[in-house]
């Protein structure tokens, strides 16, 4: 489905749930890569939804996707069950407690004590699993037991177009924890030449950057799950100035760098150019994220934090060509499969490293034009945040070199 016509069938119903504003933030910043930016302010979770794409079109249609995503996330259509695993399990249900998912300073769930349980289906096996209510739901009103995030929820025009997004985020996120708890040597020898990949929309892309005196490095984080994965940073141009350069400049003065001004962005996909183009765009929109200044979950202090040395040395590494491995669109020949059989050559690349399970909850009505769902994969590693547990055996395993 084109994104004007996915656009039409969403934007009547942005009004009913809660988004009051759509706005165009490309602008703000001298790069001109398109980002969009979608107002919900009784939002439950953060009140600003942002988007990226080529085009306005395409940027458009990403936040106000996203933003839908949310509002349905913070109250989900979903059946209820109350009990405990044990009941549960008695009953003939498979549950998963997702331990992995308990919040900082929060017990684990016994198998004794009592939640609200939602269905979901393995999609590897077919099997129906239940698990905590409070590890789908994205309201940050509530006190729960469980880490909160929009980590794996995706919408689509159907369920398996968002099925197949939520799996890629899943796959993105373990991807880039997995490059950043690795050695210093082995993060930045996946450093890629993104015109390497000689793609023209991607090339259009770096030229607005170098044109806007920005500099971009990327690297190829694909973990052993073999599915093609980017992370893209944007930091000054006067990074890639050399010690002469620099004393020449006299003014700069790289010691004074602050965070927010090296921005990052991640993506996956079978496509390995498509893989890099959501990294690149989404390094873009985490910038304006700055700039605009509007997102309520950012703290101010972020604002003053100076540069870690570490990602300083980012942009010393050279690039190389994209490794031939992932090379070009014909590894998997996405152009001429269909979404179905995108999704299904990413679960069997998850099936064939021993994932068990991946766990899809149908958050959306099924008489809505859009399909929004929750994806849960234990045994990935989460992003960042506030959970008990903050890396997972992948992690570890990674970090002590097996």
């Amino acid at each position: 489905m084109s994104p004007r016509e996915t656009l039409s069938r969403v934007e009547p119903l942005l009004a009913g749930f809660g988004i009051t504003r759509v706005a165009r933030h490309t602008g703000l910043d001298d790069i001109g890569i398109p980002v969009w930016c979608a107002y919900a302010p009784n939002s439950r979770s953060i009140v600003i939804a942002q988007g990226k794409g080529l085009t306005d079109l395409d940027a458009k249609v990403s936040t106000v996707m996203e933003a839908l995503e949310r509002a349905v996330a913070g109250e989900p259509t979903v059946d209820l069950v109350r009990g405990t695993s044990f009941r549960l399990q008695a009953m003939g249900h498979k549950t998963d407690a997702l331990n992995c998912l308990t919040a900082l300073h929060k017990p684990d769930l016994g198998p004794d004590e009592e939640t609200e349980w939602v269905a979901g289906v393995n999609i590897l096996t077919g099997e129906e699993v239940y698990i905590p209510f409070e590890a789908v739901v994205l309201d940050r009103t509530r006190d729960a037991r469980y880490w909160m995030s929009s980590d794996g929820l995706a919408s689509g025009n159907n369920v398996e177009e968002a099925i197949f997004h939520g799996v890629l985020e899943r796959i993105e996120r373990d991807a880039h924890v997995l490059w950043q708890v690795g050695t210093e040597a082995d993060r930045y020898a996946g450093c890629t030449d993104p015109r390497g990949f000689q793609d023209g929309a991607l090339d259009e892309s770096i030229d607005k950057i170098e044109t806007s005196g920005l500099a971009l490095r990327l690297f190829d984080i694909t973990s052993d799950i073999g599915i093609p994965c980017f992370t893209a940073m944007l930091g000054p141009g006067d990074f890639l100035l050399g010690p002469r350069d620099l004393h020449c400049a006299g003014d700069i003065r790289l010691g004074d760098i602050r965070l927010v001004e090296v921005t990052g962005g991640t993506g996956a996909h079978p496509s390995p150019v498509r893989a890099a183009i959501r990294a690149v765009t989404e390094a873009v929109q985490s910038r304006l994220t700055y700039i605009s200044g509007a997102r309520d979950d950012i703290s101010p202090v972020t604002f003053s934090r100076r540069l870690p040395p570490l990602m300083r040395q980012a942009f010393d590494a050279v690039a190389a060509p994209p490794a031939a491995a992932i090379g070009g669109d014909g590894v998997v020949g996405h152009r001429q499969q269909d979404l179905a059989q995108l999704l299904q050559h990413v679960l069997d690349a998850l099936r064939n490293r021993g994932i068990v399970s991946v766990i899809a909850v149908h958050l959306s009505k099924d008489t809505l034009p859009f399909s929004v769902v929750k994806i849960v994969v234990p045994e990935l590693e989460n992003p960042e945040g506030e959970r008990a547990r903050r890396f997972g055996t992948r992690a570890l395993a990674r970090a002590i070199g097996f």
